[in-house]
């Protein structure tokens, strides 16, 4: 694998895409957090919620934990953002990217679930809401964005999808 088009965890950051990237997330997390609740239903209720399902705060925290520092990682070793019109320049291999192709995705849909039990709002209008996004980001993944990583970075990308799978985590870091 080339040194220029892969970025690992031993490649320097580059501060201006990591604040540009970290941008793109704040706006892309804003925008989510507006429109999420109120399609899914989600509103606190403070009559006597059990309290069991504040514990699903813990992987909720986690899910969104590990979605930033991907944000971040697209910025300081990939150069580039999560939105497509700013795109990473080098492929990022680094972080939770070393275990699972999509670790943003995961920790979007683990955050969302864990918010998702905490309000106790889990109706079949939400199930079948999640289940269609769920269908169309796998679309989106294999139809447009698994085709133009392996336009982009060539050999390279081939070379990580033949390493990390694009779904399961890997049990241990996968070294480029």
């Amino acid at each position: 694998m080339t040194r220029q088009s892969i970025a690992t965890h031993h490649n320097e950051t580059h501060w201006p895409a990591a604040l540009a990237s970290l941008g793109v997330g704040v706006l892309f997390f804003s925008l989510w957090f507006w429109l999420l609740p109120s399609i899914l239903g989600f509103a606190a209720q403070t009559a006597n919620p059990p309290s069991w399902r504040w514990l699903a705060a813990i992987p909720s925290i986690l899910g969104f934990a590990i979605a930033l520092r991907c944000i971040w990682d697209f910025g300081a070793k990939g150069h580039g953002t999560p939105a497509p019109i700013l795109p990473p320049r080098r492929l990022v291999v680094t972080g939770f990217y070393r275990y699972v192709r999509n670790p943003m995705y995961f920790g979007f849909f683990l955050g969302w679930v864990g918010l998702w039990i905490v309000f106790g709002r889990a109706t079949l209008t939400a199930i079948t809401i999640v289940a269609l996004g769920v269908l169309c980001v796998i679309a989106f993944v294999q139809l447009y964005e698994e085709p133009h990583l392996r336009k982009i970075f060539g050999q390279d990308y081939i070379t990580y999808c033949q390493n990390v799978h694009r779904w399961l985590p890997r049990l241990h870091p996968w070294q480029p």
